[in-house]
């Protein structure tokens, strides 16, 4: 074996311990049956601009997380419950609303549908180039999720 082939099999196996050891991020993923597609998308210098319709049926929510860029959020159907990372609500937004979402990890929250019929949204991302659609986030100690 090669000296560089003998650093990658050494690297290799020194980036599996560390990630058996590091501790497991205590994400929330989204509810059962919350879904994304996407209408269009197109990049412009270093900005992706992606346009999704994201469904969240009833007593489902979107997970915890944050966006690496702003969203601009339109409610089609439903009503959308938004909670911050105090565990507070900051934002109801019935069908016909638009929202906006800030980037960043300071900015962590939740969608949920507490209604009974789902909530559609129109979702504009502006993110950097290849970021994904949202980061996962811990539950910031809210006994919802």
């Amino acid at each position: 074996m090669t000296h560089a082939l003998a650093r990658l099999a050494v690297a290799g196996s020194l980036i599996t311990a560390v990630s058996a050891l590091a501790p497991a991020a205590q994400a929330t993923p989204a509810g059962p049956g919350v879904t994304g597609r996407v209408i269009s998308q197109t990049t412009v210098g270093g900005t992706d601009y992606v346009l999704r319709e994201v469904t969240i049926p009833p007593g489902q929510a979107t997970g915890w997380h944050y966006h690496d860029g702003v969203l601009y959020g339109y409610v089609k159907q439903g009503t959308l419950s938004h909670f911050d990372a105090t565990c507070t609500s900051d934002g109801v937004y019935p069908s016909g609303s638009a929202l906006k979402e800030p980037a960043g990890p300071g900015n962590v929250h939740i969608g949920r549908n507490l209604g009974t019929t789902d909530v559609v949204l129109e979702v504009l991302y502006v993110l950097p180039h290849g970021a994904p659609f949202s980061e996962d986030a811990a539950n910031p100690g809210c006994d919802f999720a």
